[in-house]
Parts: C-alpha cells; sequence; structure tokens
C-alpha cells in the first residue's frame, strides 16, 4: 500500500510498471481531493490529463439532472486516450494506460468491474497444487524437505505447521504448472515419510 503523494504514486508506477506484465491500483480514482491516482498516472506515462469525452457521456446519463456536479466531474479527468473500464455498480468507470489498470478501492464496485477485464488481460497457466498433512513437526522433515525441494527447483514446496484437535501437525503444499512435477516431489516426499514412519493426516 502507498500514501496518496503524487511522487510516491509516480515512482512506484514508473519502477513496476517495466517489471511486471500488469499492474492494478485500486482507489485513487473518485471525487475528493485526495483522490489524485489519475493525475499521477498521467504524469508517470508523460500524458495530458484531461476530460475523457466517453467518459462525460455515461456519467452525464447516470446521474440525474443536476446531481452530475463539480465534484462528480472530477471523475472524468483521465489520462489522453485512456481506454475505460466500464462500471456496472456505480457508473464511473475505471481505466488503463497500457498494462496500468486503475480501478475503484471499494471491494463490491471494483468485483463487478473485473470482467470487464477479460478481453484486455492475457492469463497464465493455471496452477497446480497438492498438499499432503503429516503428524509431526518442522524440524523433524526439514532436511528431508529442503533436499526434494533442490532437486526439484522449479517446483514451489512449501511447509505450514497447524494445530488441530489438540495435536501439531505440517501441511506440505506443493505447487506448479505442470502435475508430472508435482506427482513426482509427491513420490519423493511419501518416500521419506514412510522411511521416518510418520503418520498422514486427512484435514
Amino acid at each position: 500500500m502507498i500514501p496518496d503523494i503524487e511522487k510516491t504514486i509516480i515512482d512506484t508506477l514508473n519502477l513496476l510498471r517495466i517489471n511486471y506484465d500488469y499492474i492494478f491500483t485500486t482507489g485513487g480514482i473518485g471525487p475528493t481531493h485526495d483522490d489524485i491516482t489519475a493525475e499521477s498516472v498521467s504524469k508517470a506515462f508523460g500524458l495530458k490529463y484531461e476530460i475523457h469525452k466517453e467518459a462525460f457521456k455515461i456519467l452525464e446519463s447516470y446521474y440525474k439532472a443536476g446531481e452530475f456536479n463539480e465534484g462528480r466531474q472530477k471523475m472524468i479527468w483521465m489520462p489522453n486516450n485512456a481506454n475505460l473500464i466500464l462500471n456496472p455498480t456505480s457508473g464511473a468507470p475505471g481505466f488503463n494506460v497500457e498494462n496500468v489498470f486503475c480501478l475503484p478501492g471499494v471491494p463490491s464496485i471494483l468485483k463487478s468491474m473485473l470482467g470487464g477485464l477479460t478481453n484486455s488481460i492475457v492469463g497464465g497457466e493455471p496452477i497446480l497444487s497438492l498438499t499432503i498433512s503429516l503428524k509431526t513437526v518442522e524440524s523433524e522433515i526439514a532436511n528431508s524437505l529442503t533436499k526434494v525441494q533442490n532437486d526439484n527447483l522449479d517446483v514451489e514446496i512449501g511447509s505450514y505447521p497447524f494445530f488441530q484437535a489438540g495435536k501439531l501437525g505440517v501441511s506440505i503444499v506443493i505447487r506448479s504448472e505442470d502435475q508430472s512435477k508435482i506427482n513426482n516431489c509427491n513420490s519423493q516426499i511419501l518416500e521419506f515419510v514412510n522411511k521416518k514412519k510418520i503418520e498422514i493426516v486427512l484435514r
């Protein structure tokens, strides 16, 4: 989370947008004095900050006569040629410039707008996972689990202690895009689990 400080927003965006496929901002595009995200995005990209004509038409028709006041008109100021993200809940659209997507901060409104991004974002392969829960402590499996991880560096393996029915345990979570790699790690983990005679528990 970053504060509503123009330089911080600009510097953060310029750092992140060149290193990541997509950047999402939430909040700061409303009608109040501290809603400075749109203007800051304009400056980050070196674009003119201006009234978006399509956004103007949307909000002009959304509000009753006389309700589209000066404060609400602040929500139609955006970077030049920004692409709108339609808002089915409260009218005021979000926008994107290149790989930066600016959305409102209210969770329910943000959620309602995500469907409109379907054609704008290319998804990656789904991350698959498998969880093995054991009646043990992390120190008992640490060395063996480290060896499995070192032998499978392209698979993410995490261990997470839990407390259930008065007993300690550890859940091992294996994550990868490739099911065969998960299966391979699973076999290696079960091998040392069986050798150590550690009980597998259902959660």
